[in-house]
């Protein structure tokens, strides 16, 4: 089958050997997303600003695999301080109302950076007839 990777480029993806997104027949899945670009936190101190620029970053991986938001079905949702969920919900609502995918919110300890508190993995499904599945087998 074939496969694509899609990177980011950021310096991460080499050095633990990761990419920001793969697509694989019709299922693209993208990787935990954060609010770093670069060596900048994005909306530090303000998960929604956080999760906002998240699902940016990860909207734009998919439109790389051939998708769009609308074939998002699975988003995980990691977040160091559950108290936040209510901006993490809004900011997610905003990108998925009407979409309503399959969605996860649990806290952790941790994430890489002190600074970064949601991290975003999504997993995407294309239709059998999407026009983005040419060459791609979905067998």
């Amino acid at each position: 089958m074939k496969r694509q990777n899609i990177s980011s480029g950021a310096v991460w993806e080499d050095m633990i050997g990761y990419s920001r997104a793969v697509r694989v027949g019709n299922v693209i899945e993208v990787a935990g997303t954060t609010a770093a670009n670069g060596d900048q936190v994005i909306g530090k101190n303000n998960a929604y600003e956080q999760t906002k620029f998240i699902l940016q970053k990860i909207e734009k991986a998919l439109e790389e695999a051939g998708a769009t938001l609308e074939d998002v079905v699975r988003t995980r949702m990691f977040v160091t301080d559950i108290t936040q969920w209510e901006e993490i919900g809004r900011a997610h609502g905003e990108v998925f109302r009407t979409i309503k995918p399959a969605a996860t919110m649990v806290q952790v300890s941790a994430l890489i950076n002190p600074e970064l508190l949601v991290e975003i993995e999504a997993t995407a499904l294309l239709s059998a007839d999407h026009p983005q599945n040419e060459g791609f087998s979905l067998r």
